[in-house]
């Protein structure tokens, strides 16, 4: 193992405590409504406003993507969501992407979207927009990009994490925690 992926593990390894330390958190807190009204927009690519809660809560994991096209990590991750998104879809979860490129960058999160030929739906926001339901959601600052969040099969945010994190921990977490589920 090379000293770069030696550390990268590393860096995964020590924060995926935070990630099940915040899917704690989040089982305690009630998420904020992340409606219009509360002056989030977030829209498909085809201008229609959208909600992460109308692709929550369907008895499925929901894990979301947050992304931007220039992200040099989110390039390398996003075949790996696609590959999972691929494999538990039509099982017992999905992934949605969120772009923070806004209006002024939609040329360049098409292109991301047509470069990579994503395969799990994505919504963009403005850069602001989309910190500020990041903050509202978790109470955390969006400190860049990719974050992820995670929704359990109820709709209720579980996790949230900033930086890389690969898809194997997320499959892992998402197991540990049907399982308590299912034992409760």
């Amino acid at each position: 193992m090379n000293t770069h992926r030696k550390c990268l593990f590393l860096a995964v390894m020590l924060l995926f405590p935070l990630l099940v330390s915040a899917g704690e958190q989040a089982k305690t807190e009630p998420a904020p409504s992340t409606d219009t009204e509360a002056g989030v927009v977030l829209t498909d690519f085809e201008g229609n406003r959208r909600t992460i809660e109308q692709f929550a809560g369907d008895g499925k994991w929901l894990v979301v993507m947050i992304w931007a096209s220039d992200c040099h990590i989110c390039n390398t991750e996003v075949p790996e969501y696609m590959a999972f998104h691929e494999v538990h879809k039509d099982k017992d979860a999905s992934v949605l992407g969120v772009s923070m490129d806004g209006a002024s960058r939609k040329k360049d999160a098409l292109e991301f979207l047509d470069r990579h030929l994503v395969n799990f739906p994505s919504l963009i926001g403005e850069p602001a927009a989309v910190t500020t339901l990041y903050g509202k959601l978790t109470g955390s600052f969006l400190a860049g990009t990719p974050a992820f969040l995670i929704y359990s099969p109820s709709g209720e945010l579980a996790a949230q994490q900033i930086g890389a994190v690969p898809v194997k921990l997320i499959q892992e977490f998402m197991a540990a925690n049907s399982k308590a589920a299912n034992k409760g």
